[in-house]
C-alpha cells in the first residue's frame, strides 16, 4: 500500500498555489517530493526556543536536508555531488545507513541501478545495504511493491488531470504526475537491474603471505568481470585442509577501502589454506583459492633461533644511566644542592644563577667564535627575540674551528636535553685538568643551559646535520624544533618567516655573508629537512642501498633528501615479514657461486619474493643511477633482516666490497642523480634511532 506520507503529501500539494512551469519542473518537484518522502520537517516558532535548543533544531534540520540531498544525488546519478556530500559530512551526520520511508538506503539505489562508481564511493564511506532485504525473495517482493504503488499513483493522477478542467489545482497535479512518472521509471530500472544481475565472479589476484609466526595475510582484488552487480562484501575462509573440510574459520569484510585481511592466532609451523569469495545482491559467488595455496606462519629468526638484536638494550641503557647517576650523587659538584628546601623556588641549581644576570641575554651580532642558535617554528612562523633576531647564545668566543668530534658529541647531548644540569655538574669536576676538549664541551653545556633558561623550555629539538660557517670565523650550531601547540615562551615572540627574511638588514656583502645571514637565507631548506627527517615509512619490506664515503675526520652515508633518516630505498612489498622459508631460500641464493641462481618453484612464497626482488633491484639501480649490468656484482646482506619496530623491515643491497666506502680522492663512476645528500654516519644513526 502507499505510505501515509505520500497521501499527506498529496493533500499538501493540492493546497499549494500554482508555481511557474519549466522543462525542469518535474525534476524540481521530484527534489521537493524526495525530501518530504524521507523526513518529516517540524515547523517551530523560533522565538519560543532557548538559544541552545534552537541551534540544535536548526542543526538537525540542516542534517535532514543533507540526508535528502544525498538520496537525491544518488537517484539522479550525480557522482560529483555524492562525493562532495561524503567529504562534507560524516556518515552519522548523513544518516548513511538509516533506511528512508521506502525502506531503501543510498547504497541500495546505487547497486540496483548498477551505478558502480557511486556504489564504490558509498562503500568506502561505510555504507551498508538495507537490513529489510534478508533474502532474494524479500528484495524482489519489495521492489515489485514499489513499482506497483508508483504505477497506481501515476494512473490516479493521470485520470485526475484528464478529467479536471484547467485550474491551479490541475497544474499542481500535472507536476505531481511528472514526478511520479519519474519515480515509476526509477523503480522499474531498479527492479530490472536486480532481475538481470547474477552472483559475482571469484575475486582476482588472491595472494597469501606470512605476516608473522602466528598470522598470515591475504590480499585480493575485485572480480575481473564487470557484467555482474557491484560487490558489497567479501568472505575469507581458512582451513588446514585443501578441501576446506573441516573449515577452521571465516571472516566477512564489508569495509572495502583496503582489500586485505590478516588471520591471527594461528599455530607456527602449521600449513593453512585460504580462499576468498565475493558477495553482491544476488548472493555469494564461487571461492577463489590463494596463490600460493597455503602458508606456514613463521619468521626469519626461526631459521637459526636468533633473538632480536635490540631486545633489552633500551632497558640496559636506562639502568646504566641510573647507576652512573647514583655514583655521582655524592660528588663534590652536587654538594651545593644537598640541603636545599624542596620547593619550586629553589629547585634550580645555584650554578644557573648567572642565567638571570643582566648580562645573560641573546646576542644581536656575531664575533669570531662558536655559537648556538635555536629555531622554533610553527606553520609559517618562527620564534624571534624582541629585537627580531633568531635566538643566539655564545658557546666560546675563542673557538674558531669546530672539530667534528666536538660537534658529534653535541648531537649526542641533544638526546638528553632534560639532563643538561646534571651533565654540567659532572663535567665541572674534571675541568681542573685544563683539557681543551673538556673545557669546550663544558662551555657547550653552559650555552645549552643559557638557551633553555632564556627560552623557558628544556627541549631545544634536533641538531641540524652540519654547522653554519662563514669566512669571518663564525660557527653556528643549529637546533630545530616544530611547535604544534599554542606554546608560550619567554623573551621571544612569533613572526612570519617571510617578514623576518625581508626586514632583516644584512651587515655583510653578498659575496661573503655572515653565518647568521647564511642561516636566514637557507632557513626554509633547513625547516624542510627537519620535517622530512621526522617522516616515517609506511608498513612494508624495503630494499635499501648502503653507500658510504669517507673524509679525513668522518664517514658519510648516502640518503635521499625526501627521507634523510632512511637509506636510499625502494619498497618490495607491503608485508614486512620474511618467513623462515623465504629466509632459507635467500641464504641459499647468496651462498651459490653462480651470479643467477635457479628460479624457485612456481606458486611458492619464495618464487613471489624472487620476482619482487628482481623488480625492486631494477628500480633501485635506476634510482641511484647505476647501470643494471653492474648489479651482478652487488650482494644482499644475508646476516639479518633489519627490523624497525615490527612494521618496517629492510633487506640491504651492498656494492662490491671495495666500493662500499669511497675513499678521499677516489673517483665514483656512478654519481647519484639529484635528490640525494650525504650525512655524517653518526648523525644518520641518531636520526634512524629517533
Amino acid at each position: 500500500k502507499m505510505t501515509q506520507q505520500m497521501r499527506d503529501l498529496q493533500l499538501a500539494q493540492a493546497r499549494k498555489p500554482p508555481g511557474p512551469s519549466s522543462p525542469n519542473a518535474a525534476k524540481r518537484l521530484y527534489r521537493n517530493l524526495s525530501g518530504k518522502f524521507r523526513v518529516n520537517y517540524t515547523s517551530f516558532d523560533e522565538g519560543s526556543l532557548a538559544g541552545r535548543g534552537e541551534k540544535e533544531k536548526l542543526r538537525k534540520s540542516y542534517l535532514f536536508q543533507s540526508n535528502a540531498a544525498l538520496f537525491e544525488a544518488v537517484e539522479l546519478q550525480d557522482l560529483d555531488r555524492v562525493q562532495d556530500l561524503l567529504k562534507q559530512y560524516s556518515p552519522e551526520e548523513l544518516d548513511l545507513n538509516t533506511p528512508n520511508s521506502e525502506g531503501l538506503l543510498p547504497l541500495d539505489i546505487a547497486i540496483m541501478t548498477n551505478n558502480a562508481p557511486i556504489a564504490r564511493a558509498l562503500l568506502q564511506a561505510g555504507a551498508k545495504e538495507s537490513p529489510h532485504f534478508v533474502s532474494l525473495e524479500s528484495r524482489s517482493l519489495h521492489l515489485s511493491t514499489l513499482v506497483r504503488e508508483a504505477e497506481q499513483r501515476v494512473n490516479e493522477l493521470t485520470a485526475q488531470v484528464v478529467n479536471e478542467a484547467p485550474s491551479a489545482d490541475c497544474s499542481e497535479k500535472e507536476k505531481q504526475l511528472k514526478a511520479w512518472e519519474w519515480r515509476y521509471r526509477l523503480y522499474k530500472r531498479m527492479k530490472a537491474g536486480f532481475e538481470h544481475a547474477r552472483v559475482p565472479d571469484a575475486p582476482s589476484n588472491v595472494h597469501l603471505s606470512v605476516a608473522s609466526s602466528s598470522s598470515v595475510q591475504v590480499t585480493f582484488w575485485e572480480p575481473l568481470s564487470v557484467n555482474s552487480a557491484v560487490v558489497t562484501k567479501y568472505k575469507v575462509e581458512w582451513s588446514c585442509s585443501p578441501t576446506f573440510s573441516p573449515p577452521l574459520g571465516e571472516a566477512v569484510i564489508d569495509k572495502l577501502k583496503n582489500l586485505h585481511f590478516t588471520i591471527r592466532g594461528l599455530v607456527s609451523g602449521t600449513a593453512y589454506y585460504v580462499q576468498v569469495s565475493a558477495y553482491n545482491m544476488k548472493g555469494w559467488g564461487p571461492p577463489q583459492a590463494s596463490v600460493p595455496p597455503f602458508a606456514i606462519p613463521s619468521n626469519w629468526r626461526e631459521y637459526d633461533g636468533r633473538a632480536p638484536r635490540r631486545r633489552g638494550q633500551a632497558e640496559a641503557l636506562d639502568h646504566l644511566l641510573s647507576q652512573v647517576k647514583t655514583v655521582h650523587q655524592h660528588c663534590v659538584c652536587h654538594e651545593p644542592c644537598k640541603n636545599q628546601p624542596q620547593s619550586r623556588k629553589h629547585s634550580v641549581s645555584k650554578s644557573l644563577k648567572h642565567l638571570f644576570h643582566p648580562g645573560s641575554k641573546f646576542l644581536k651580532t656575531l664575533k669570531r667564535g662558536l655559537y648556538l642558535t635555536a629555531i622554533f617554528y610553527k606553520d609559517d612562523n618562527i620564534l624571534v627575540t624582541h629585537e627580531d633576531q633568531i635566538p643566539v647564545v655564545e658557546i666560546d668566543d675563542t673557538y674558531s674551528c669546530l672539530l667534528m668530534q666536538d660537534f658529534l658529541w653535541f648531537t649526542k647531548v641533544s638526546c638528553m636535553w632534560d639532563e643538561i644540569l646534571w651533565l654540567r655538574q659532572c663535567v665541572t669536576v674534571s675541568q681542573s685538568s685544563c683539557s681543551c676538549i673538556l673545557q669546550t664541551r663544558f662551555k657547550m653545556l653552559l650555552a645549552i643551559s643559557q638557551m633553555q633558561g632564556l627560552l623557558g623550555i628544556q627541549d631545544l629539538g634536533q641538531v641540524f646535520f652540519e654547522p653554519v660557517k662563514d669566512k669571518q670565523g663564525n660557527i653556528l650550531i643549529v637546533t630545530l624544533k616544530e611547535v604544534k601547540t599554542n606554546q608560550t615562551f619567554e623573551s621571544v615572540r612569533w613572526v612570519p618567516i617571510c617578514k623576518l627574511q625581508t626586514s632583516r638588514k644584512s651587515v655583510s656583502s653578498p659575496e661573503e655573508p655572515t653565518a647568521l645571514d647564511t642561516l636566514l637565507i637557507s632557513i626554509q631548506d633547513k625547516l624542510a629537512y627537519h620535517q622530512r627527517s621526522s617522516h616515517a615509512l609506511s608498513s612494508g619490506l624495503y630494499l635499501g642501498y648502503l653507500k658510504l664515503c669517507s673524509a679525513v675526520d668522518q664517514i658519510r652515508v648516502l640518503v635521499p633528501e625526501q627521507l634523510p633518516n632512511i637509506l636510499c630505498h625502494v619498497k618490495i612489498r607491503s608485508n614486512p615479514n620474511i618467513s623462515r622459508e623465504e629466509w632459507e631460500w635467500l641464504q641459499k641464493m647468496v651462498s651459490v657461486e653462480e651470479p643467477v641462481p635457479a628460479e624457485p618453484e612456481a606458486e611458492t612464497s619464495q618464487n613471489h619474493l624472487f620476482q619482487e626482488l628482481q623488480v625492486a633491484i631494477k628500480e633501485l639501480m635506476t634510482l641511484v643511477n647505476i647501470p643494471l649490468q653492474e648489479a651482478k656484482d652487488f650482494r644482499l646482506y644475508s646476516q639479518e633482516v633489519l627490523d624497525f619496530g615490527g612494521q618496517v623491515s629492510f633487506l640491504l643491497l651492498l656494492p662490491p666490497s671495495d666500493d662500499v666506502c669511497t675513499a678521499p680522492g677516489q673517483n665514483n663512476p656512478y654519481t647519484p642523480r639529484s635528490g640525494f645528500l650525504t650525512l655524517p654516519l653518526q648523525i644518520f644513526e641518531l636520526g634512524e634511532e629517533g
